[in-house]
């Protein structure tokens, strides 16, 4: 059994439960993912990217990356104002650790009957 100083329960604080509580729920890792790949979008482009996201929920789970330092927001001062949302170097790192667990759910997705 692979073990660490990282095994739950026994950390007051694990730091892997605090990296989900940042990247977790429905919508935050497509919408780093579109951000990454897709580089700087307006509020409208993103969510018509996304498809089926309320706009509550995307308002919402921005303001929560924005405030972790994995998106960041920037507001022109025109009329009418623009925004624009990107990834930043924080979500840069943290895209390979994504990638890699894509690439273990791919090879779990083929050795199931999903």
């Amino acid at each position: 059994m692979y073990e660490t100083h990282y095994d739950c329960p026994c950390l007051e604080k694990c730091p892997l439960s605090y990296a989900m509580s940042l990247i977790g729920g429905k919508w935050k890792m497509q919408i780093l993912c579109t951000l990454n790949n897709k580089g700087k979008l307006r509020y409208n482009e993103l969510r018509k990217k996304l498809g089926g996201i309320s706009n509550t929920m995307l308002a919402n789970a921005l303001k929560e990356l924005e405030e972790s330092g994995l998106v960041k927001r920037e507001e022109y001062l025109e009329v009418p104002i623009r925004v624009e949302y990107s990834s930043t170097g924080l979500c840069d790192k943290l895209m390979p650790v994504l990638d890699s667990l894509s690439e273990w759910g791919e090879e779990m997705m083929k050795d199931s009957y999903i």
